[in-house]
This record gives structure tokens, C-alpha cells and sequence, in this order.
């Protein structure tokens, strides 16, 4: 389970990448897999410094950490 997780931390890199922000509702439905595999593999790259989850009203934001 650990590699599915990684592999899917790589997927999530890459949309935000791609898109820059989005919400963790878009994230969900962008990524083509369970919410639970998303939502453990978010919490893997928040872990790690990789990704900020800010709340905003009634949904997350995402974006990835930019480098200082």
C-alpha cells in the first residue's frame, strides 16, 4: 500500500504543478483515484513539506511549497 501511496503523491504533484491551486474537492475529482488514496497520499506530501493546506470557508486549499 505504501508504493500506491507514493505513486499517487507523484499524481497529486503533478496536478498541482500543472494548476498551480486548487481546492481539495477539485483535487479529488482530478485525481482518478479513491478519496481515501488521495486524501493519504495529500497528507504524505503535507508531512514532508512538499504541499500547504490552508482552509478557506467550507473547503481546503492546496498548493505546493514554493522554495525560498
Amino acid at each position: 500500500m505504501i508504493t500506491e501511496i507514493g505513486i499517487v503523491a507523484g499524481d497529486i504533484w503533478h496536478y498541482l504543478d500543472e494548476r498551480q491551486e486548487v481546492s481539495l474537492s477539485e483535487l479529488i475529482r482530478g485525481i482518478d483515484k479513491p478519496r481515501e488514496m488521495v486524501l493519504m497520499s495529500l497528507g504524505w506530501l503535507a508531512r514532508e513539506g512538499h504541499v500547504v493546506v490552508t482552509l478557506l470557508q467550507s473547503d481546503y486549499n492546496i498548493t505546493l511549497r514554493k522554495n525560498s
